[in-house]
């Protein structure tokens, strides 16, 4: 069976080069080589099993994306700011940036062009948010093949029986389809901590609801590899060269 072409920009993103946005702004710059040729239209399809690579300019380009780390407090929303909320991303300032950030890395707001956050978190929850100019990061944490987990230490007010344990960590539904199974323990007396593989609208807390407890804090700790650890609240770092989601 023939192979049906495709567009450059959707092979490259499905291969985890970049998202498609990146990849048609390589495209129109020449950065993109076709089985060793430069494609610089836009649209340009190809065979699916054609050699793709992004020229060394390009790929320099791309080494210089920034990805931050930001610890989100309560009253900030994740992305563009909504009923008089700010953005986390206002705090990505010099001032901000983290004493012990290792990377040593200079901030420049050239660095916020293009930033967009790589899974949420809601406004009246804290802890770790990334936000990043690079789509093989962003895919990594939120693409439709993700694998990556996150962990989160939630407070609940309300009795928790046995099976409502075994429910959260698997047998719900939300909005019609079941929940992938989840890893859901006691941290303490009033903590629960989460770890997830999927990241619906307020579901822990919309979990907590389906077993009558009520989440009275809730902080991510943790995406991957990756861990809050020290950064203090409302502070960011850089990811640093040697760091996986």
């Amino acid at each position: 069976m023939t192979e049906q072409p495709e567009r450059i920009s959707k092979l490259m993103a499905a291969r985890g080069m970049c998202s498609r946005r990146e990849a048609d702004r390589y495209i129109e710059r020449g950065l993109v080589l076709v089985d060793g040729e430069v494609v610089s239209e836009l649209g340009t399809k190809v065979s699916p099993s054609a050699k793709i690579e992004l020229a060394e300019a390009g790929q320099k380009r791309q080494d210089m994306q920034a990805t931050f780390l930001i610890n989100k407090p309560i009253g900030y929303v994740s992305a563009q700011p909504e009923d008089g909320h700010r953005p986390a991303s206002d705090l990505l300032t010099r001032e901000n940036q983290w004493k012990d950030d290792r990377t040593k890395r200079a901030f420049h707001h050239g660095l916020l062009r293009g930033l967009a956050p790589a899974g949420r978190l809601d406004i009246d929850s804290n802890g770790l948010l990334v936000l990043t100019q690079d789509g093989r990061v962003a895919r990594r944490i939120i693409g439709e093949d993700s694998d990556v987990d996150k962990e989160y230490l939630v407070r609940v007010d309300g009795h928790l029986s046995d099976q409502g344990l075994k429910l959260l960590n698997h047998g719900l539904e939300l909005d019609g389809k079941p929940l992938k199974p989840a890893k859901v323990t006691w941290q303490n007396q009033d903590q629960l901590r989460f770890i997830l593989r999927e990241g619906k609208k307020r579901q822990i807390r919309r979990m907590c609801e389906l077993v009558d407890l009520k989440v009275v804090g809730l902080k991510r700790i943790r995406i991957g590899k990756v861990v809050l650890g020290n950064l203090p609240d409302g502070q960011w770092r850089y990811l640093g060269p040697d760091e996986t989601f």
